[in-house]
């Protein structure tokens, strides 16, 4: 089963200041709630140590991450992969007629164990909401 969802957000910031925020692999993995820890690798790759309340999961699974697509400062695209699952990750900045910025989103997960396509399903959501959150507060800094 594959999940996919998406959302956008509009936020008062130029493009350029979003662009900061969601092109940094430091941000984007800090802003996850079940990322647990997460080591840079450079140019874009990271592994994320994620752990998810799922069953036959006992501990972190660690998530190679790599950026696949980088057109700054409108467009990054990741993928994740882990025996558990894979994610990409999908961020697009748009300048708004009214001098706003929206940043659309979307993700794609494909689990390889029970319970995490619906896991991720069911709080997605909330992520999203911890993006926005993890995004204003750079905005503020």
């Amino acid at each position: 089963m594959t999940v996919r969802v998406s959302r956008e957000l509009v936020v008062d910031a130029s493009p350029e200041d979003v662009w900061a925020f969601i092109a940094d692999p430091a941000e984007r993995a800090g802003a996850i709630s079940v990322v647990d820890s997460y080591d840079l690798h450079g140019d874009g790759a990271a592994t994320w140590h994620v752990e998810i309340p799922v069953p036959m999961v006992r501990s972190t699974i660690a998530v190679e991450t790599e950026e696949v697509e980088r057109d700054p400062p409108r467009h990054v695209k990741f993928v994740g992969r882990s025996k558990a699952f894979r994610v990409t990750g999908e961020h697009t900045v748009e300048p708004t007629d009214d001098g706003r910025t929206r940043l659309r989103n979307e993700f794609v997960i494909d689990g390889s164990l029970p319970g995490v396509e619906r896991f991720f399903e069911r709080n997605f959501e909330a992520e999203f909401d911890n993006l926005k959150a993890a995004l204003e507060e750079a905005l503020d800094a």
